[in-house]
């Protein structure tokens, strides 16, 4: 696919300032004046994240109330039901909290929805469960803002609920601005039309902070325990849930940055070093144990293990999971998810074949709506993935039941999908989700039509050059820029993900010498420039080999790395892309 390339300026006055006071290279202080750090405070605050830096959880509206009650089931000895999700985030939401209960001497269940069975989140079914067990209390985590009718048969049922979630609330154009009550009993006042829950927590409520705003749902969940925790501290720290929530927050992308970032980051080492049996089993299976536990690593192998089990199957034995202290029960729930995950690759694969299949019989438009009858509604997200990465267009894939079409909705950047569904109400019966994914639900009768509106808002929203990816180059460079130093330095910035990508440098004008195929599909060469030469390899690029000649020259975008083979170092570059020199 073409891309645009696109390098980031900066006054080199204002680069080399940053770079002195900072001390750090004049390419790196590039880097991170690109992701908006930009004074000595905001790159310290960055590179050097603490958990003392974590936010008050009392910031959040809604969380005294849902502490204080949480608290009251304790000293009255009630029974409450924590009510997840069949995701990562979910499951790790749940186990956050089932966790933090138990610790308060709390007797807590939980129900994980089946996807194929009960459909997505806070729903009836969630109720009718808590009142077979008895509880006076459910908490839902990473679901319930949209649960309306859930939450009115609860409190028919006399059944309080506290929601936690992430996702967007509803907005009322029908009536006057709604409002909800923070801990200082200030309204903030916007057009949300919200559940009638004793209490709500969720970070889209206070948009006002962004490093809030941004959270997961384990990452609200989190907050939830932070703020049981500075209450009963001689019961539980935060450092028991970090690996979780970091977990939740790599599994849901969201921004790299902020608080996200810091839970990630000191979540990792507790994935790479703790104690959890599930995860450690987790890693084993997956082939990683032993290696240095990155967020890229875990996103292409524990989490869509994780993940199997709520696409295809029943998510319950997850959360036990997580949870076991059983070194062989965790290992045997480990192979059962491997297995699992195995599966959802062939139904995946089938279900993206036919769709290509489909997409190539018909005319590609702004957005893509492609929908059949038997598509497996557990690998319809992966499958949107996949479409709107590689023909770059918000991309809804949706499996026809009879009358009934379900299905889900990725997008790109430019396209805040939310909004877009929110402009197609008229043919849908629900749908929820965030800007760049959502799920959604409609007759099957309507497809057609919920197509053209789509396509018509998308149009209106974007121009041509929206359709056309862009790559951002962080700093031109010349190879003299490249070194160890450098190498370390970029290192800083991990954990890497949305928000916080990986970093590319670029350079013009380099000297191809022997490329060759190396490996599974790699591609190998030496560049050159002037009087240096550096190494590159670039991973699954073997099929550009025939544009290559010796002596070519090319413009390069890459990122520095160390090699370390057979004791030797040695710096390489990881090859993004390449293009003949002008």
């Amino acid at each position: 696919m073409n891309r645009r390339w696109l390098v980031n300026r900066t006054n080199p006055e204002y680069i080399d300032y940053v770079s002195k006071i900072s001390s750090i290279s004049h390419v790196f202080a590039q880097i991170l004046i690109n992701r908006g750090i930009k004074t000595p405070e905001e790159i310290s605050y960055f590179l050097n994240p603490h958990l003392s830096q974590l936010s008050d959880p009392f910031d959040m509206p809604g969380m005294k109330i849902a502490v204080d009650r949480i608290l009251a089931a304790s000293r009255n000895g009630e029974r409450v039901l924590v009510h997840g999700d069949y995701d990562t985030d979910g499951l790790s939401a749940t186990a956050i909290a089932l966790k933090t209960l138990k610790m308060l001497g709390i007797d807590s269940h939980y129900f994980i929805p089946n996807r194929l069975e009960h459909g997505y989140g806070f729903n009836l079914v969630g109720v009718k469960k808590a009142k077979e067990i008895g509880a006076n209390l459910i908490i839902t985590v990473d679901c319930g803002i949209t649960s309306f009718e859930a939450v009115a048969l609860s409190k028919k049922e006399g059944i309080d609920v506290i929601i936690t979630d992430h996702h967007e609330p509803a907005v009322s154009s029908q009536q006057s601005a709604l409002s909800i009550q923070n801990d200082n009993q200030q309204p903030i006042t916007d057009n949300y039309l919200l559940p009638d829950a004793i209490a709500i927590v969720n970070p889209k409520l206070s948009p006002f902070n962004f490093q809030l705003s941004t959270l997961s749902g384990a990452g609200v969940t989190f907050k939830l325990a932070q703020a049981l925790a500075t209450i009963h501290d001689s019961r539980f720290t935060i450092h028991d849930f970090l690996d979780l929530a970091a977990l939740g927050t790599m599994a849901d992308v969201v921004p790299m940055t902020g608080e996200n970032r810091l839970i990630v980051k000191e979540g990792l080492k507790l994935i790479e070093n703790g104690t959890r049996q599930g995860l450690q089993a987790l890693k084993k299976i997956a082939g990683i144990n032993g290696r240095e536990v990155r967020s890229g690593l875990l996103s292409f192998t524990i989490i869509p293990r994780i993940n199997a089990a709520g696409r295809i199957s029943d998510s319950n034995n997850v959360v036990e999971l997580l949870l076991t202290d059983s070194e062989d029960k965790a290992y045997d729930l480990s192979a059962w998810l491997d297995n699992l995950n195995a599966k959802r690759q062939e139904i995946e694969e089938a279900v993206y074949q036919e769709a290509l299949y489909q997409l190539n019989n018909k005319d590609i438009g702004s957005a893509i709506v492609l929908s059949s009858e038997g598509w497996h509604k557990g690998v319809v997200g992966i499958v949107a993935s996949r479409i709107a990465e590689a023909f770059y267009r918000p991309t809804f894939i949706i499996s026809i039941e009879g009358d009934i079409a379900r299905g889900s909705a990725r997008s790109i950047p430019s396209v805040d999908i939310y909004k877009a569904l929110s402009g197609c109400t008229e043919f849908l019966t629900g749908f929820g989700g965030h800007k760049q994914a959502a799920g959604l639900e409609l007759k099957s009768k309507n497809i057609s039509s919920f197509e053209e509106c789509m396509n018509r808002i998308v149009n209106e929203t974007l121009d041509e050059e929206d359709f056309i990816p862009t790559l951002e180059i962080d700093a031109d460079v010349d190879f003299s820029d490249i070194n160890f130093n450098l190498t370390r330095e970029l290192k800083m910035l991990e954990p890497l993900g949305f928000g916080n990508p990986e970093p590319f440098l670029g350079s013009k004008r380099l000297e191809v010498l022997y490329p060759r195929i190396v490996g599974n599909n790699h591609l190998k060469m030496k560049l050159r420039q002037r009087s240096q030469y550096i190494e590159a390899i670039g991973f699954d690029m073997a099929r550009f080999f025939d544009r290559l000649e010796v002596s070519t020259t090319v413009d390069a975008v890459f990122t520095p790395f160390i090699n370390e083979w057979e004791g030797g170092k040695c710096l390489q570059l990881n090859l993004k892309a390449f293009r003949p020199s002008l």
